[in-house]
């Protein structure tokens, strides 16, 4: 943890330049080690920035506070979102790292989709595995063509299926670009959320690679 910002966290430098940074954010009773082993297989090389929550539910660690099961403190979502975004900005100052695309699950794929609706200049793209809409009222938000990666699990007894559509549509209303997928699982993550997550994250490095030149052209 570096003493100049505001969240607990780890810190990796990356291996390869070309792979942009991932924003690793934890899900409830989770840490800042958490994801690192799940952002070193979806990224091989790729910075990682993993922040700890900030919230205690009986003493488990989150990004925002709930009232109950699935019912949000918008005011608290809205509040920490903000936060979160200043900590990405210091952060990439401090380390000198791009824009990350964030790698939230559960809790924190529900930030991330808050920042992305709240701050969006400070993520590049995100993979939400195991998110609903965090927000009941979203402002408008131009998303101009960020990629996003939702995925469901089918049988998640968490997150409601149509909380996942509403995020992917206000997502799309936006004008972001949203891959939604439901693999075989619950809550829990499984191999499949890993490799469509790699791939989807390799494709679209490879379509950054390719945009250069066709400005060129």
């Amino acid at each position: 943890m570096s003493p100049d910002l505001p969240f607990i966290h780890h810190f990796e430098p990356g291996a390869r330049p070309d792979a942009p940074p991932l924003l690793l954010l934890h899900g409830t009773g989770g840490n800042e080690h958490d994801l690192t082993p799940l952002g070193r297989m979806i990224a091989p090389g790729a910075a990682l920035l993993s922040p700890r929550g900030k919230v205690l539910e009986n003493g488990m660690p989150r990004f925002f506070r709930r009232l109950a099961e699935g019912v949000f403190d918008e005011e608290d979502v809205r509040r920490r979102a903000h936060e979160l975004a200043d900590f990405i900005a210091a952060a990439r100052d401090r380390y000198g790292i791009g824009v990350p695309v964030a790698l939230g699950y559960s809790n924190g794929a529900n930030i991330a989709a808050a920042v992305l609706l709240l701050r969006p200049e400070q993520l590049s793209g995100a993979i939400l595995m195991r998110a609903t809409l965090p927000l009941s009222q979203v402002a408008d938000v131009a998303l101009a063509g960020k990629p996003v990666l939702i995925l469901s699990g089918a049988a998640d007894p968490i997150i409601a299926v149509d909380g996942a559509a509403r995020l992917a549509a206000a997502l799309k209303a936006a004008g972001a670009a949203v891959a939604h997928h439901t693999v075989s699982a619950g809550h829990e993550l499984a191999q499949a959320d890993i490799a469509l997550a790699r791939a989807w994250l390799e494709k679209r490095q490879a379509e950054a690679a390719q945009e250069p030149t066709a400005s060129r052209g």
